[in-house]
């Protein structure tokens, strides 16, 4: 499915739910991460409880693309490879730059201690937002411990040049 599919995918949704967007831009964040930015006038809707509508819709979106493209698999079995995120009057962005200065603030205590550094509990998609942002990092390497709503990211400092 193309990004301007989707993109029109996104709009007539968010026009279902009565409100107007006014804009839907697409951005590209990194080589495998795509950004549909949505602009409306009354976000309220999306954006009450932490996000929930947000994460609903993103949910929904990604499973339609899912089915569109690969309709014949089952539950369970190996989608392809999708990384878009929808975002509403910028409150995805606004979230994922925290995380990353929780995680660039805690790989600087990890170098600083020269030990392991473990990171509140996060969902999967906050902690994939941790292991992107330290991927490049020589010194450092993470991984996610623990089960279910306590897993969490373990920053490890392995030294290195």
């Amino acid at each position: 499915m193309k990004k301007s599919e989707i993109q029109n995918l996104i709009k007539i949704l968010i026009e279902k739910t009565g409100v107007i967007p006014s804009e839907v831009s697409i951005t590209e964040d990194g080589p495998n991460n795509t950004w549909f930015s949505v602009e409306v006038s009354d976000p309220h809707l999306f954006i009450v409880r932490d996000g929930e509508g947000l994460y609903a819709l993103n949910h929904l979106v990604r499973r339609m693309v899912e089915a569109q493209i690969n309709p014949s698999l089952s539950e369970g079995e190996e989608k392809s490879d999708l990384s878009f995120l929808i975002d509403i009057n910028g409150f995805q962005k606004k979230r994922v730059d925290n995380i990353r200065a929780v995680a660039h603030m805690m790989g600087e205590r990890a170098r600083y201690f020269k030990s392991s550094i473990e990171v509140d509990p996060m969902s999967a998609f906050e902690r994939r937002i941790v292991h992107e942002f330290l991927s490049n990092a020589t010194d450092l390497k993470t991984e996610s411990t623990g089960m279910g709503p306590t897993r969490r990211v373990v920053i490890k400092y392995v030294g290195g040049i």
